[in-house]
Parts: C-alpha cells; sequence; structure tokens
C-alpha cells in the first residue's frame, strides 16, 4: 500500500504543506483549486508509477499552508511565486506541474513566467487564461472597464457563511457536501473519500484577504466589480490575463483535460453572473453575455499550437468539475500520456 506524507516546508516567501509519495523519480507537482487543498489529489498521486515523484501543495490559505494575505492585483502570481519558492526548497529545478480549477490558472502563470522550468503542463478544467466572470467573445473582452461581475462580491454568502460555521451537512444547496456533490462532481457521483474532501473545504481561510476577497460597487449590471485583495479578485480579469501565452520559449506540452458535463467552469457556468442572469437567477439582467469559458482557453491555447506548441485536449463524458475524481482511470490514462511526451 502506498504511504502518503504530509508535511509543512519553510521557503523564502511563507511555509507551505506538502502531500508526497516519495523522494526520487520525475517531479510532478499538484496544485489544487478553489476551496479545497492537496487532499483533492491523493489518489491521482498513489495512482502515478514509481518512476515519477509526486508532490501536491497546499496553496497559501488552504489547508495547512500559511494564510498569508492574497494580493489580487498581481493576478495568480502570489501563489505561482510561491510555488517557485516551494520548487526551489525541494531543490527541483524542472517538474510537470498539473492544476485543476484555479490550480490551472496558477501553474499557466507559472509556465507563462519561468518557460525553461516546466516540463509539461497538464490542465484540469482549469479557470479562463481572461478570469473567471466579467468577459466575452474568445479573446475575453470586458464587458465593462472595472470588470463588473467578477471578484470577491460573486461569491454566494450563505456558501460563505456556511464554510465559516463549519457545516458538515447536507441540509443547504449551500452547504460545502451540496456543492460538492453537485457542483465540483456530476450527480448522482458520490466520491469514496467524500467526508475528507468536506473537511479540505472547511480548510478554507475566509475574509477579505482570503476567500472570498473584498468588492466594489458598480454602475454596469449587476452592481459589483472586483476588489483588490483575495482568492476570487486574482481572477478577476481586471488582475488575471494570459495574452500572450504563445510568445513563450521554450513551449511545453499541454494537455487539456475536462468533465463535459462541468458546471463551475463552463461556456453556461452556473458560477458566472451573467449566464445566471441570463436564465433569470440574478435579477435585473440587461443582456450581458455569459463568458465562454471554453471557448477562451481554446483560443490561446490553439495560438499556442500555431506558435509550435504542441496541445491536446481530452474531454470526458459524463463526468463534472473534478474529473480526476469522477473518472480516476481515463484520466490518469491521459495523465501518463502527457507526462511521457
Amino acid at each position: 500500500m502506498t504511504t502518503l506524507r504530509t508535511h509543512r516546508v519553510a521557503t523564502s516567501r511563507l511555509t507551505q504543506q506538502i502531500t508526497e509519495v516519495r523522494d526520487t523519480g520525475e517531479p510532478v507537482v499538484f496544485v489544487h483549486g478553489n476551496v479545497s487543498s492537496s487532499v483533492f489529489w491523493h489518489t491521482t498521486m498513489t495512482a502515478l508509477p514509481a518512476r515519477y515523484r509526486p508532490v501536491a501543495v497546499d496553496l497559501r490559505g488552504f489547508g495547512g499552508t500559511d494564510p498569508l494575505p492574497v494580493d489580487a492585483t498581481r493576478g495568480l502570481r502570489d501563489y505561482a511565486d510561491d510555488l517557485a519558492a516551494l520548487l526551489e526548497a525541494l531543490g527541483i529545478d524542472r517538474a510537470h506541474l498539473v492544476g485543476w480549477s484555479m490550480g490551472g490558472g496558477v501553474i499557466t502563470q507559472y509556465l507563462r513566467d519561468r518557460p525553461a522550468a516546466v516540463r509539461s503542463l497538464t490542465l484540469v478544467n482549469p479557470v479562463s487564461p481572461y478570469g473567471f466572470g466579467g468577459t466575452h467573445g474568445v479573446d475575453g473582452k470586458l464587458n465593462s472597464a472595472d470588470g463588473a461581475g467578477s471578484g470577491g462580491g460573486a461569491a454566494n454568502p450563505e456558501f460563505v457563511r456556511r464554510l465559516a460555521d463549519g457545516d458538515r451537512g447536507s441540509d443547504s444547496p449551500a452547504s460545502p457536501r451540496s456543492v460538492l456533490t453537485t457542483c465540483y462532481v456530476k450527480p448522482p457521483f458520490h466520491a469514496e473519500h467524500e467526508d475528507a474532501y468536506v473537511e479540505s473545504m472547511i480548510t478554507t481561510r475566509l475574509g477579505d484577504d482570503h476567500y472570498p476577497g473584498d468588492s466594489t460597487t458598480s454602475d454596469a449590471w449587476p452592481g459589483i466589480a472586483p476588489g483588490t485583495r483575495g482568492v476570487l479578485n486574482c481572477m478577476a480579469p481586471t488582475h488575471y490575463r494570459l495574452d500572450d501565452l504563445h510568445l513563450i520559449d521554450p513551449k511545453p506540452p499541454v494537455l487539456w483535460i475536462r468533465g463535459e458535463d462541468d458546471v463551475i467552469v463552463s461556456d453556461t457556468s452556473m458560477f458566472d453572473l451573467a449566464h445566471l442572469g441570463s436564465i433569470g437567477a440574478v435579477p435585473g439582467w440587461d443582456g450581458t453575455p455569459a463568458q465562454p469559458m471554453l471557448a477562451q482557453t481554446r483560443h490561446v491555447l490553439d495560438r499556442y499550437a500555431e506558435a509550435g506548441g504542441t496541445v491536446r485536449e481530452v474531454a470526458v463524458a459524463d463526468a463534472g468539475h473534478a474529473v480526476h475524481l469522477e473518472r480516476p482511470e481515463e484520466f490518469g490514462k491521459a495523465l501518463l500520456t502527457a507526462l511521457s511526451a
């Protein structure tokens, strides 16, 4: 039986909690998404062959890593720079990077800033290269100059409250467990380690400097715009954009793997206020278009491929946002192909 080792590592930026399997082999570094932790990667890590060295990190403010504040004006660079400091502390100069959801954005930013340090990039239902919310078109044009419709104010306050209360039940659609079972995965799927994943979600640090972050008012619909602090603001399109990924050199191979029934990262996302407005779930909708998240990611990766990079897209049927949990065999097969490319 494979044994996981979880411990904290002091780096030049902060002390980070990681989980490892072994100390030898080609490094494969796993980065989790929003409102989660490295726990969501444990089953994937243990399935990797012995030639690989899997490492999963808790991002700042999640799991057991120091809860330093997030400067959202840097986009996802606080997290990407933390990752660089961790790999330096571990003596890893080049690694395969695997990122889920927000973690996909973190490792794409890492690739943008340090392409020579990346062996391969695997994006698992990643956030759009133009952030989350507030844009339209494949090239991520802002709906409003202030990023209205994105940022900390876009969070469901009842979900935030239940995270703060440590709610482990399923009596509300806004409880962490309900969000896990209806949004992270496609119903009626229930993960084997569901209780551990709920505990992982509850480790999320809350507040203006963490999740969801601060917000400002806007004259544009729906009346809220990004602030400058915290998790959701660092994915606002006013702070996080990767228009020039195709210009990096070298260009390591990229795998984009996604569940076809993802309701979080989608061209009709149930977390995008513009789409929710179009179906009457957010009042006063003025016709603001939904963000085409998949089309935006495909646009950026197509440009990367046209500039000489290698990109493979794998869409997994009957799976949602956590395709690595829902379809572990299909996910593992695609991942191993990417690692050996």
